[in-house]
């Protein structure tokens, strides 16, 4: 929801001392952080065993449908003949399964594309900043909120933008706290500099037109 990344290191840390089992959700992660798209594990440099419950999704930077449960022999088997959406389900089509794995071998075969999503993010963020929109702790990775403060202004502002051909949804209440109400916006790497200038330039016309009478204090904030 924030575009921010935990450090990992410190979560293992404390899975170490206390003999827990630590789940990791790559969904956001897989195909934007480190050099190759590997995730969050290649980010720190660590290796695959320091987690016991690796996931993530297909749907998102592999642009397929479906999703993977990594760990050892024992607990795959354990999830292959008791896992209740596997078992009364079906499993992925093989042609879902190719689609993914394609996939994977261009992002790992194309590192610029890496790259050139990391550049793009990195550019939305700062010149957001440079505008005075609040992006929370994003850390300019893939994912970067503008944060409204309220879920009547966010699912506002989000019409006013797909009205001027901007496709971002909102963020409310109950998913995130009321004053945590944003809308999320998903870099990828065929958004181009101009397309970034012209949506955040459409939030500031918002910003001096959109609002109703009494909703000035709702509006985009300051960067903290």
């Amino acid at each position: 929801m924030d575009g921010d990344i935990p450090h990992l290191p410190h979560f293992i840390d404390i899975k170490l001392r206390f003999k827990w089992f630590l789940m990791v959700d790559e969904a956001h992660s897989l195909g934007v952080l480190s050099q190759t798209g590997r995730g969050i594990r290649e980010h720190f440099g660590l290796p695959g065993n320091a987690v016991d419950i690796w996931m993530g999704t297909f749907s998102k930077a592999l642009a397929g449908c479906g999703g993977f449960i990594a760990g050892e022999s024992a607990l795959i088997e354990h999830l292959k003949y008791a896992a209740p959406g596997f078992v009364y389900s079906v499993g992925m089509t093989p042609a879902m399964a190719a689609a993914s794995l394609a996939a994977i071998g261009i992002m790992l075969d194309e590192p610029q594309r890496v790259a050139r999503l990391r550049q793009r993010a990195g550019y939305f963020l700062a010149r957001a900043r440079e505008q005075g929109v609040a992006t929370g702790t994003s850390g300019g990775h893939a994912i970067v909120p503008a944060m409204i403060g309220s879920s009547l202004n966010a699912t506002r502002l989000s019409q006013q933008l797909f009205a001027r051909g901007f496709n971002v949804q909102p963020i409310i209440h109950p998913a995130v706290e009321e004053r945590a109400a944003r809308l999320r916006f998903f870099i990828s790497t065929t958004h181009t500099e101009g397309q970034i200038d012209a949506v955040l330039a459409a939030i500031g016309d918002r910003q001096h037109h959109a609002l109703s009478p009494g909703d000035e204090r709702e509006g985009i904030g300051p960067q903290g």
